[in-house]
């Protein structure tokens, strides 16, 4: 896999709802390679984020999603996931809904199934 070469910098890019987010997520892309489909992004929630209108989350690439700052509820497991916290989803796992009461930040990876 081929990404861009990037030395120790902070992050200044925009930060931009991605396609088909609720209200209240943006996100940051810090490296993405079209040709292999990886993609690595800081996510943010603001204080009240609610992904329940989307229901239960499925992708057909692997996630790899580690908690920044803040936390998350999922409504499912009726469990909250805080800061320091690492989830690995294969391609089909279902996830979610999720709210952030408080916000949340999250660096994640996406990258193809093999």
């Amino acid at each position: 896999m081929s990404g861009p070469e990037l030395e120790f910098h902070r992050p200044d890019g925009p930060w931009r709802a991605p396609a088909g987010a609720g209200p209240g997520v943006e996100e940051c892309v810090l490296a993405e390679d079209p040709e292999s489909g990886r993609r690595t992004a800081l996510v943010r929630w603001a204080p009240g984020a609610d992904s329940s209108a989307a229901g239960v989350a499925l992708h057909d690439v692997w996630e790899e999603v580690y908690l920044v700052e803040g936390a998350m509820h999922d409504l499912t497991l009726d469990r909250t996931f805080t800061a320091g916290m690492y989830a690995c989803r294969p391609p089909g796992m279902p996830h979610g809904p999720w709210t952030a009461p408080d916000g949340v930040t999250m660096l994640v990876i996406t990258y193809p199934g093999a």
